[in-house]
């Protein structure tokens, strides 16, 4: 994505995502409470993934359903790189079509479903419904991917293409 953190943040919410909690005791046991209670909790957190050897920047979520256990989950990395002066962000989008223990480790986790451009598409797609995307493009990533494993050995595929969302200038103060 390109654009400003406050145009990213405001682009999201005006999308209907929302910005996950911190993982806090608390936010762990309301997380737990509403997928075992089947319950709302729309600002749920997700587990944090590195990039650059550090987690997440920001990270929003979309409820499927009455509780956390299904999700649609959006993490984003800044980069150094610009783009015409304007910040260029890294996003992995995923889809937890449910909850349960991790096939490596034994924890209680998210399951994600396997089509990662699935999840992309819709994000990206989302953005341009709600007319917060300039423009929208494609960069070579890391190439195909047909038989992958998640940390948490969930299987996933992707073509490996970077699709690139430009954010309308001005949807929010930059930042």
């Amino acid at each position: 994505m390109i654009g400003h953190r406050a145009e990213l943040v405001r682009a999201m919410i005006e999308a209907g995502w929302h910005p996950a909690d911190p993982i806090t005791l608390r936010s762990s046991l309301d997380i737990a409470a509403s997928v075992v209670l089947d319950r709302p909790d729309p600002e749920a957190p997700v587990s944090p993934l590195y990039l650059f050897g550090r987690k997440q920047d920001l990270a929003f979520e979309q409820e499927v359903g009455s509780s956390a256990d299904h999700r649609h989950h959006v993490r984003w990395w800044l980069t150094d790189r610009e783009e015409d002066g304007r910040p260029f962000w890294l996003g992995g989008a995923s889809y937890d079509r449910d909850s349960g223990l991790s096939h490596l480790t034994g924890q209680i986790t998210h399951h994600i479903g396997p089509d990662l451009d699935a999840e992309r598409d819709r994000l990206l797609a989302g953005l341009a419904e709600h007319g917060l995307l300039s423009g929208r493009f494609q960069l070579p990533g890391i190439g195909p991917t047909t038989s992958g494993r998640n940390a948490g050995g969930d299987p996933f595929y992707t073509d490996g293409m970077i699709d690139v969302g430009v954010l309308r200038p001005g949807e929010g103060p930059a930042g």
